[in-house]
């Protein structure tokens, strides 16, 4: 009997370096787009590229772009709508380097990664010039350890973010001539734990600011957004998303939470705003300090609310309050994004401020009979100017990862961007399906 329990310890320690040793294998790939001279080491993609996971890397999706055979810059690809190239990679974080042309001075290029991350928008090189991009993206597993994973909701086994590939999608008119991708171990890696209003939401028309703050940051810094819909601190503690950070998180990177729209629906004995709600985060925040990580607390996104009066109203009782409270009690930063919300909404109108979230007529989007009128998802230009009051809060609160920050004016929630003058080339992907705890 104990030489069959030793064999049994023996197989579960085989499978758990096995599962290791495969993650920490991370390869580099150097893919160029047509066939060009003097490109060593380097992996030619034509027309007959298409995704496989045997073969690991091509067009994905049944998207294929036109190849340009002879242009001033040379060979390279380019469209008219979206297109997806994937490459089945392991976990952790990855410096994508992009060569972006414009031989006709018409090319445009917005360059979104796994689940609609915004990581690169409205590149425009010089005509005949060849621009190198450079991102950093964060790509993620669910498995923790040999007898662990992260438990998923039923909707998220499709999502992008939680498959096998790194998958980049090309929009606009883009003109691509070669892509590197290379694993990096020496970046801020900068986690978000939250809920829908956080979350890479992986179709038309919905967003959320975790995914549109990748745009904002260059290298150094990866943002690994670990927020889902309908989560509460409880929720996200029991599917072991937190246990999930504690395993891949290092010295020095950051967490931001945000919660409270779904905590606010608990309505047990210990459940409220001072109790449970707070505990929880007093936990996060404890527990990823003594790890050496940087909690940062962000209180909840309004809801859009007003009174007759045209005043925004607060829709998250005690929440940010209590979020308050316990950022003071433990000495974290705090960003208050429930007040710039509303200012935000405030500023627009009551009518305007419709379209900053998911607010469309029957038959904007594929399969959509009715139509969509939620007042607590945004849409991209919501989402966009979220995450703006983040990245700005960042800077007026001198927090270390402001030397990271690119691509950024300042912003004043109470101006937001102009809607009609802001640009999204939408993604094929749309979805007329809520995301979970409207």
């Amino acid at each position: 009997m104990k030489n069959i329990i030793n064999l049994f310890v023996l197989v579960v320690l085989f499978i758990s370096q096995s599962v290791f040793a495969q993650q920490s294998i991370r390869p580099s790939y150097h893919f160029v787009f047509g066939k060009q001279k003097r490109v060593k080491n380097a992996i030619i993609i034509n027309d007959k590229s298409i995704y496989n996971d045997a073969k690991g890397y091509g067009f994905d999706f049944n998207t294929m772009p036109n190849f340009i055979k002879k242009s001033m810059n040379g060979p390279l690809i380019s469209a008219d709508k979206a297109f997806y190239f994937s490459t089945k990679i392991p976990e952790g974080n990855y410096q994508v380097k992009i060569k972006v042309a414009n031989p006709n001075g018409q090319s445009k290029t917005t360059i979104k990664a796994e689940s609609r991350r915004l990581m690169m928008e409205n590149i425009v090189p010089k005509k005949g010039i060849v621009n190198e991009e450079i991102f950093i993206v964060n790509v993620k597993s669910r498995i923790i350890s040999a007898s662990k994973n992260v438990i998923l909701k039923e909707r998220e086994h499709n999502k992008l973010d939680w498959d096998s590939k790194l998958t980049l999608e090309f929009a606009v008119n883009p003109a691509i001539i070669a892509l590197e991708i290379i694993p990096v171990d020496d970046q801020i890696t900068v986690f978000l734990a939250g809920n829908s209003t956080v979350v890479n939401q992986d179709n038309e028309p919905w967003a959320s600011w975790g995914q549109m703050i990748p745009n904002f940051f260059g290298a150094g810094v990866a943002i690994a957004n670990h927020a889902e819909s309908g989560l509460t601190l409880g929720s996200f503690l029991g599917s072991n998303r937190l246990d999930k950070i504690w395993s891949v998180m290092k010295k020095g990177d950051y967490l931001f939470i945000e919660f409270g729209h779904n905590d606010q629906k608990e309505k047990g004995v210990n459940d409220g705003a001072f109790k449970s709600y707070s505990e929880r985060l007093r936990l996060f925040v404890n527990s990823f300090r003594e790890r050496g990580g940087i909690p940062i607390i962000v209180t909840s996104t309004g809801r859009r609310s007003f009174d007759k009066e045209g005043n925004v109203l607060e829709t998250l009782g005690d929440y940010p309050t209590a979020a308050k409270k316990v950022a003071s009690e433990l000495d974290v930063p705090l960003i208050d994004l429930n007040s710039m919300s509303k200012t935000f909404y405030k500023a627009l109108g009551e009518e305007e401020s419709k379209k900053a979230f998911v607010h469309y007529p029957a038959n904007s989007y594929p399969n959509q009979k009715t139509a969509l009128a939620d007042n607590t998802h945004f849409n991209p230009y919501g989402a966009y100017q979220l995450s703006k009051m983040i990245v700005q809060e960042i800077i007026n609160q001198n927090i270390e990862l402001k030397k990271y920050i690119k691509n950024f004016n300042f912003f004043n929630p109470a101006q937001p961007d102009s809607i009609t003058s802001w640009i999204w080339p939408e993604s094929p992907r749309s979805d007329v399906l809520k995301p979970d705890g409207n």
